[in-house]
């Protein structure tokens, strides 16, 4: 066990299992102090690497990340105190592998529930090698104005209140953190403030005593008196008594053990700690309380007596000049967390998105401002949460259904169209999913599946200016534009897409009005009196009854109509529909596992 000071200005830690809060408290804490260097050296996470963003002052730093204790240590060999957030089950494990780097000399396990037998072996071991364990089950320990474990002391407002960000002359120890907190905001006000305070921790067995504490900081100068709060339970407060009974304490020690009123209760209670548990009359507060007078410390007869105890005996010391007046310093002003000051309306600042669609605040996701359970528990399906999602409003059900049977319709148009094609040649090259899926979607255009905007944009135009189609039809022929959604390479006035025929009666069967379906028929009577090919095709077919759709429902006025038709939603429909049977192709290949593909050299024509 160190028989002096454990930590200064210039001490810096290792960060094992990373936790945002607590390391920029500990880097907040630093800058107060006026730190030149970071306390926390490096960050071990187990398998990552890498940098940590986090603040020192005003300014950004990036905090190396380790994937193994003893990288940590070899890249920062002046870091001596390893800071241990691990759980209780990899707790001690880890402790023991930084007990053994010899750059390592005190270990700080925040975790509760460390198995006592592993909390022996650690001590055990960081005794025999002058290595200090504080805990397990604390929250640390800080030297005010120089370094502190973690979240030890709360926020910065208290630790401002409790002076920690300069030097007092008193040494504290503890075996609770968040009686610790309470304690340095008492000896705040009734002293000049504290100079080290430890948290031991709550475990039966804690890897340092209070005794092995208040006897480091009877060597160190700077501390001119010792304040300690025990608990019931164990026999620790004991090795204290004989310490002063032997002399080996020449500072004033003021004492109190909490739990006098376990004796209130007929039966054995089990308080918050682990520890602090009476297994007898040596072990209740009262009778440590009396042994520790005995041996000279100064016990108030109440824990409210406890802050005039510690007021008297730093008064005395004072008169007495063995304290000298310490100089108070205005601590700098810790720069407030964009987030943090945005809460409290000290800030604004503006936004870098708008979502006017969802809402993932709140207890659950919202599509368009209905709440996802609303959306199961109501029977919502695709085509309605599509209307919520790219039309912002909850549209009839013979619309969603519409939409529905378009996607069904349009999954898939076999093996040989461009885009199934290109899926299935990438990912027979052993591509994965995402990127036969872009490969097959980056074919999709005026030439396939991207007709319908157009076909949309064009039959309304057309209808809207009470265009016969053949002037419609001779208009476009003389622009030099083939007309959208109309013309098939197999399908014929004879032999009609069966598809589009089922779209029609659909539409016939449920809208209110055809009137542009009914336009684009017209068109394609005109046309196949030029060709049997230039039937209206599924583009032509879902363009058209999409604008009965929206104009037929009356929740959509002209403007809204001619964004949707311009923003290219039509499109979109085609898009999220093929892309359902572009990802069975991808995963039929890869069931099969076929090879990759070659082009066969007699279906090319080579020519100079």
């Amino acid at each position: 066990m160190a028989t002096g000071q454990l930590f200064s200005k210039t001490t810096q830690a290792l960060f094992y299992n990373y936790k945002q809060l607590p390391i920029q408290r500990m880097l907040d804490f630093d800058f107060l102090c006026g730190r030149e260097t970071p306390s926390v050296a490096g960050i071990i996470n187990p398998g990552a690497e890498g940098f940590q963003k986090l603040f020192f002052g005003q300014e950004e730093i990036a905090i190396p990340v380790h994937s193994t204790i003893e990288a940590a240590c070899a890249a920062h060999p002046t870091a001596d105190v390893f800071i241990n957030f691990a759980s209780f089950r990899s707790a001690a494990s880890s402790s023991m592998s930084a007990l053994k780097q010899p750059t390592i000399k005190v270990v700080a396990i925040i975790a509760e529930g460390v198995p006592e037998a592993d909390s022996k072996q650690l001590i055990a071991y960081a005794r025999s090698n002058n290595k200090v364990v504080i805990g397990p089950a604390t929250v640390g320990g800080i030297q005010a104005g120089a370094f502190k474990i973690g979240d030890t002391a709360g926020t910065i407002d208290n630790i401002i209140q409790c002076k920690l960000y300069r030097p007092g002359s008193v040494g504290f120890v503890s075996k609770s953190g968040g009686m610790s907190n309470e304690l340095y905001n008492t000896i705040a006000r009734v002293t000049d403030g504290i100079y080290e305070g430890i948290a031991i921790g709550g475990d039966v067995f804690p890897g340092s005593t209070l005794s092995d504490h208040v006897l480091r900081f009877n060597n160190i100068p700077q501390v001119k008196m010792m304040v300690v709060l025990g608990e019931l339970g164990g026999r620790d407060e004991y090795s204290l008594v004989e310490a002063l009974k032997q002399g080996k304490i020449n500072k004033p020690v003021v004492a109190w053990v909490s739990g006098t009123c376990a004796r209130l209760f007929k039966s054995e209670v089990q308080f918050g700690h682990a520890g602090a548990k009476s297994g007898g009359e040596m072990e209740s507060a009262q009778a440590k309380n009396q042994a520790l007078k005995d041996a000279g410390a100064v016990v108030p007869s109440s824990y409210e007596a406890f802050e005039s105890a510690i007021k008297e005996t730093f008064d005395k010391l004072a008169q007495d000049g063995k304290i000298a007046p310490v100089k108070e310093v205005t601590p700098p002003q810790i720069p407030e967390d964009l987030n943090t000051a945005i809460k409290s309306g000290k800030v604004r600042a503006p936004t870098h998105v708008i979502s006017t669609i969802s809402d993932d605040r709140g207890e659950e996701p919202c599509y368009a401002g209905v709440p996802m359970s609303s959306i199961v528990e109501q029977g919502f399906g695709v085509g309605d949460v599509i209307s919520l999602l790219w039309f912002k409003r909850s549209l009839p059900r013979y619309c969603s259904r519409f939409i529905e049977i378009c996607i069904m319709l349009c999954a898939d148009h076999g093996p040989c169209v461009s885009g199934a094609h290109n899926t299935i040649v990438t990912a027979r090259a052993g591509k994965d999913l995402v990127s036969s899926l872009v490969s097959g979607l980056l074919t999709i255009g005026p030439r396939f599946g991207g007709a319908i905007d157009d076909a949309a944009r064009y039959f309304k135009d057309a209808y809207d200016r009470n265009l016969t189609p053949y002037e419609f039809v001779e208009g476009m022929k003389k622009k030099g534009i083939r007309v959208p959604g109309i013309g098939h390479r197999i399908k014929r006035g004879d032999n009609r897409d069966k598809r589009v025929e089922l779209l029609q009666r659909y539409a016939r069967e449920n809208f209110p009005s055809v009137k542009y379906m009914e336009y684009a028929v017209q068109v394609e009577t005109y046309t196949l009196s030029k060709a049997n090919n230039l039937v209206l095709n599924v583009d032509g077919a879902i363009g058209s009854l999409f604008l009965d759709l929206l104009a037929g429902s009356g929740m959509f006025t002209k403007q809204e109509i001619d964004e949707i038709v311009e923003i290219g939603y039509l499109n979109g429909l085609f898009v999220l529909a093929r892309s359902i049977g572009l990802i069975g192709h991808t995963f039929d290949q890869k069931r099969l596992k076929q090879p990759l593909y070659r082009h066969p050299w007699e279906d090319v024509l080579y020519t100079k």
